[in-house]
Formats: structure tokens, C-alpha cells, sequence
């Protein structure tokens, strides 16, 4: 799918905005928000998920290295939990945009929802394809949330964090089920509720350290 070029009837600096790990079953979901310069192009920038690994890491430094701004951010398993995932979501949105250095005339936002914000935004259905800022903020929140995952990983190796990053893969719930929840499970999520209710009396099994 090809990018396309932004024709917007106001000037001024333009932000995107995309988030990671609305979806696992563990961690923190994390967004980021960009503005990229327009004299330091910077190019393969796309969604993050069609993306290599290796690509991935390659261009979350040039990015950091290139966008005029940057800022990521998170919202924990605690505001999960108590905001639900996708309010969360709209919270680290917003805690990224307000934390870049430059505020933005327009934020364009990944998906169909919106955060709260006191600049123009627009939600971008696939903005994650087509829209390069909003390309570059996916990048930076999944290699962020990744290398989360992989240092989750030496803490709860028991689970493999390292290989499915918090999906709910067969090797994951297989974890879950001999292992019980460990502290950044999300446990208002179903397969991990499902584990819980499941567990003896007395609790679920102790999480491997």
C-alpha cells in the first residue's frame, strides 16, 4: 500500500501518533507520537507488523536519530486493569503527544479513536500504512514494547515473553496454566481470568523467577 502525500488546510507541525500491545495478555500498552522533518527523509518507513525484526530496529534508530521530535509512552497493567485497554490506550496516547518537545498544530492518529487532546486531531483508519508519521510512531512503540517483553523475559522466564512479546500464543497459555499469572499479567483478560478461576484454593501457582 502506498504512503500517501498530506494535504491539510492548515500549516504547522504535524504529528503521528500509533500504539503497541493492546492485544497481549501481559505489559504495558505503549504509544508514541512523531513529527518527522521533511529535510531528513527517511525511507521503508511502513506498518510495523510487515516489517523484519532486524528492519524494525534499523529504522527505530534512524528515527529517533531524524524526527524533528519524539516521545513514547506507556500506560501500565494497573491503568489496564482500571481504565479498561482501550482507555489506557487513549491515555499513553495523549501522555506522548503532550511529551514531545514540539507541540503540534495537527495530530494524526492511528485506528478510529481519538485521545483527548487541546490540538486538532484525526483518527486515520490504517494510518499506520499511509501515513509515514504515523508509520515511524508505530516502529518506535512495538521496538519499545518488544524490548520490554525481552527483559520481562529474564525476570519470568517461564513464560517466554522473549519469543510471543505477550500474545496469547498455545506456548503462553500452556505457561499461564502451570504457572499461574505472574505480576504483569493482565487479569481482567479473559484467558488470563479463565487461568485464575481455574487455580486451587489458596491461589494460582507461584510464577517461576
Amino acid at each position: 500500500m502506498q504512503q500517501v502525500a498530506l494535504q491539510w488546510d492548515s500549516a504547522g507541525l504535524i504529528a503521528g501518533v500509533d500504539e503497541a500491545g493492546r492485544g497481549p495478555l501481559a505489559g504495558p500498552v505503549v504509544a508514541a507520537a512523531v513529527i518527522l522533518d521533511d529535510l531528513h527523509p527517511i525511507a521503508g518507513l511502513a506498518d510495523s507488523k510487515v516489517l523484519t525484526a532486524a528492519r524494525r530496529d534499523d529504522l527505530f534508530d534512524e528515527i529517533r536519530a531524524k524526527a524533528l521530535c519524539f516521545a513514547v509512552a506507556q500506560a501500565s497493567v494497573e491503568e489496564i486493569e482500571s481504565l479498561n485497554i482501550l482507555q489506557a490506550t487513549l491515555l499513553a496516547m495523549r501522555r506522548a503527544v503532550l511529551s514531545l518537545r514540539l507541540p503540534p498544530k495537527l495530530v494524526l492518529v492511528d485506528g478510529n479513536r481519538l485521545p483527548v487532546l487541546p490540538m486538532r486531531s484525526e483518527a486515520v483508519v490504517k494510518g499506520d500504512s499511509l501515513i509515514a508519521a504515523i508509520s515511524a510512531a508505530s516502529i518506535l512503540a512495538k521496538v519499545t514494547r518488544d524490548r520490554w517483553c525481552d527483559e520481562f523475559d529474564a525476570q519470568y522466564p517461564a513464560y517466554g515473553f522473549a519469543q510471543h512479546k505477550g500474545y496469547g500464543t498455545a506456548q503462553h497459555l500452556a505457561a499461564l496454566r502451570q504457572h499461574g499469572a505472574c505480576p504483569q499479567h493482565r487479569k481482567t483478560f479473559r484467558p488470563v481470568s479463565e487461568v485464575l478461576m481455574a487455580a486451587p484454593a489458596g491461589g494460582s501457582p507461584k510464577a517461576s523467577t
